[in-house]
């Protein structure tokens, strides 16, 4: 049996070119704000999806996420199966998944949640049921990565790839997540404002667990609420207390550990059901 070209591959020039020699490339993302180029090759007749990155930002962000790989194993987390060099840089193999992204920033345009088309605004519409075994998965998925001794960097709506059909979430993209607790070295940390905690903006603070808790409260309220506006809440007061006590302002007022949050979401969902 011949060896998978794109499972034993260890070095290769062009990583377009290769892809296109080994397999049929059915879709190309190349205006990606991580500075990385994602593919989407069929080979023999199975799916997979590439991405690469031929910069130094965008490869030491691929490293990472080999690393972040081999410690987190979840059913809710697409799985690494193979990476290997490009000229200038290194490409990540993973299965296709079905889905869509439920926010998709480009280098040249933002926005887009809001649309009733959008992925987000139909995750939004589905029943309050759906949306919280989704968020289910993410805070499972993410005792894994506290477990692993992780914390969670860069994690906004564009980690979630939503299956509408067959109404599953599963996560992506967790190139940022590193070993904790760590001290802030730089102005601030990669990611979206919109989910991140005030440490993430402060030169030499301490990113750590709490951190996690406070960007997985933001899921939680924005992914639970009918718009990005924070005026349509659709979850229950009870569950609004914990999101509160996830992302207090101090983190020393917050949960102590995701498995302190999931068990406290967990009270508050049961209650409100």
């Amino acid at each position: 049996m011949s060896p998978h070209p794109l499972l034993s591959a260890e070095s290769v020039g062009v990583l377009e070119t290769y892809l296109e020699e080994v397999g049929t490339v059915f879709r190309a993302f190349r205006d990606q704000d991580s500075g990385c180029v994602s593919f989407g090759v069929a080979v023999d007749d199975k799916p997979w999806f590439v991405k690469g990155a031929t910069t130094p930002s965008a490869t030491a962000s691929l490293r990472r996420a080999v690393e972040v790989h081999d410690a987190v194993r979840h059913g809710a987390v697409v799985p690494l199966r193979h990476h290997f060099r490009v000229r200038g840089g290194l490409a990540l193999v993973y299965p296709w998944v079905e889905g869509e992204v439920l926010y998709h920033p480009t280098a040249s345009r933002r926005g887009g949640r809001s649309a009733l088309v959008s992925p987000m605004a139909r995750f939004r519409a589905l029943p309050v049921s759906e949306i919280l075994r989704a968020l289910d998965e993410i805070l499972d998925a993410h005792l894994a990565v506290e477990q692993a001794g992780l914390v969670a960097v860069d994690l906004y709506d564009g980690c979630f790839l939503y299956d509408f059909e067959a109404r599953r979430m599963v996560l992506c993209d967790l190139d940022e997540y590193r070993p904790g607790p760590f001290v802030l070295e730089a102005d601030r940390l990669p990611g979206s404002r919109r989910f991140m905690a005030p440490e993430e903006f402060v030169k030499g603070s301490t990113i750590d667990i709490r951190t996690t808790v406070y960007v997985l409260g933001r899921v939680l309220r924005l992914l639970l609420d009918a718009g990005d506006e924070e005026q349509e809440w659709r979850g229950s007061p009870s569950q609004l207390a914990v999101i509160e006590h996830a992302t207090a302002a101090d983190p020393a007022d917050r949960f102590t550990s995701v498995k302190a949050l999931t068990q406290a979401w967990s009270g508050a969902s049961k209650t409100s059901g």
